[in-house]
């Protein structure tokens, strides 16, 4: 099995996952270079630096540019980017919710308007399927459909039926074209089911027995109040099967992580650290802290006093703030190198924390200072 649990405490887990791209440790923060880059001028050197265990890229976007065909004629992401860890690529699925105005779904799949150019184009199961194999990721995720929250009880039913319906149709386009190129990718299924807890139970014991490599819980982060997110967490973990990763996508803050792994969540992904960064608001173990605040114009200090980031060590938070006034693209970059870091410092200080049984402190500390503003 690729999953190998070392410790737990409480619903807590401490793992190491096995890929044909190498071990990654968990709890862990995968970081999101959407169209093979992190917004903000990283490339996929500076990850190995800030700590990166898995890059995730985008299907769609990739996709629709350069074409994924180009990139499997140039030897697949980790030879077009670089990065030769782990690379986990979504399906499409979340397009379905983001570019609601650009779409239609049936039961054979999704027809987008080119958020580009407004050309038409098809993606179902099969399509996501051989789009990720073009792309050569280490773990491809399913096709499914991402709907906003709140969504009525009848809809959140429809669609989480045929989220299933696709994930029949994934696993066996997947088995096809791995048995056709011998290359083993791995495959993850998506819990759907909004905010309601008989659905997400019933789509999780549904998809579990289709015995892929990990399992995901979609839906989530898309509008509906965090501790909505606790609640469905909690009511679906106990489905989830034990032995196979668990991932929460597209989560979250600091304190949603810790939240998310005190509920038995082994892998996040989320764009709010880069995103936060090219604004200028920076994490540090303090809380929050807006580097526009006028405090910081003469502050020699570094972005936070506790962290060894590369950034830290060498710029004060009065050069980067002065980076921003001027407009130069070094203040982002700066700022997104140190998310990124104190991210998966982070996810470092919680699994060590696992290993040492005093997750539960880590916790009950950390859950009342990282959300604050400084």
């Amino acid at each position: 099995m690729p999953l190998k649990i070392l410790k737990t405490e409480g619903a807590a887990r401490l793992c190491v996952f096995t890929t044909p791209h190498g071990d990654i440790k968990t709890p862990a923060f995968m970081n999101v270079a959407t169209a093979g880059a992190i917004k903000g001028a990283l490339s996929a050197f500076d990850l190995s630096e800030i700590k990166c265990q898995v890059m995730l890229c985008n299907t769609y976007h990739l996709h629709l540019r350069p074409g994924d065909e180009l990139i499997r004629d140039m030897g697949g992401l980790h030879s077009f980017t670089g990065w030769q860890g782990p690379i986990l690529t979504d399906s499409g699925g979340f397009q379905v919710f983001s570019l609601s105005k650009l779409r239609k779904i049936s039961e054979e799949g999704v027809w987008f308007s080119s958020h580009i150019d407004g050309r038409k184009l098809f993606i179902g199961p099969e399509e996501s399927m051989r789009i990720q194999k073009n792309l050569g990721s280490t773990i491809a995720m399913a096709f499914d459909e991402c709907f906003e929250n709140p969504c009525s009880y009848d809809y959140a039913k429809q669609s989480s039926m045929r989220t299933v319906r696709w994930l029949h149709r994934c696993k066996k386009e997947m088995s096809r074209l791995n048995d056709k190129d011998g290359v083993r990718q791995m495959l993850f299924g998506i819990n759907q089911g909004g905010t309601y807890e008989d659905l997400r139970i019933q789509n999780m014991r549904e998809i579990a027995q289709l015995n892929l490599d990990g399992y995901a819980i979609g839906g989530l982060a898309v509008g509906e109040p965090a501790q909505d997110m606790y609640r469905v967490t909690e009511a679906v973990e106990p489905f989830m099967p034990k032995d196979k990763l668990r991932y929460l996508m597209g989560v979250g803050t600091p304190v949603n992580i810790l939240e998310s792994v005190f509920r038995g969540i082994d892998l996040f992904d989320c764009v709010l650290p880069p995103r936060n960064a090219r604004h200028g608001h920076v994490f540090t173990w303090q809380g929050r802290r807006n580097l526009f605040n006028k405090k910081y114009e003469r502050d020699i200090r570094p972005l936070d006093e506790q962290c060894d980031c590369p950034v830290c060590c060498r710029h004060s938070r009065a050069y980067i703030r002065h980076l921003f006034k001027s407009g130069e693209m070094l203040a982002m970059r700066l700022c997104v190198t140190h998310n990124l870091y104190f991210y998966n410092t982070l996810m470092e200080r919680i699994r060590e924390s696992l290993e040492n049984g005093t997750f539960s402190a880590f916790y009950n500390k950390y859950c009342d200072i990282l959300d604050k503003r400084v």
